[in-house]
């Protein structure tokens, strides 16, 4: 039975974000990812306050794929905790739903 779900990662470089990207299509590891142009993020590391620009991708895959796919993401990500979250996709239009299952097809 097919999971979909989206995943958000953020990445230091429009660059980083491409090469991720086109890494997770190609291995079929996601069906499709968007590159959302710098968002300013706003965190807490290693005991202050940063306040960054960020490039945003949106992940749409499997959840049985979700295992390989962190894995993929952690080796070609320049940060040493990278931002990897995981949220169901809980309804969605069946023709895309169908779409992206095939797409991350093995």
């Amino acid at each position: 039975m097919s999971e979909p779900i989206v995943i958000l990662v953020t990445c230091g470089s429009e660059e980083e974000g491409l090469r991720i990207a086109r890494s997770l299509v190609e291995e079929r590891l996601a069906a499709c990812v968007n590159l959302l142009p710098p968002v300013r993020s706003i965190y807490r590391w290693e005991g202050r306050v940063c306040d960054e620009k960020e490039w945003l991708l949106i992940i749409k895959t499997e959840k049985q794929r979700f295992v390989e796919l962190e894995k993929k993401v952690k080796s070609l990500h320049s940060y040493s905790v990278p931002e990897i979250i995981c949220l169901p996709i809980v309804e969605g239009s069946p023709p895309y739903l169908n779409w992206l299952e095939e797409m991350t097809r093995k």
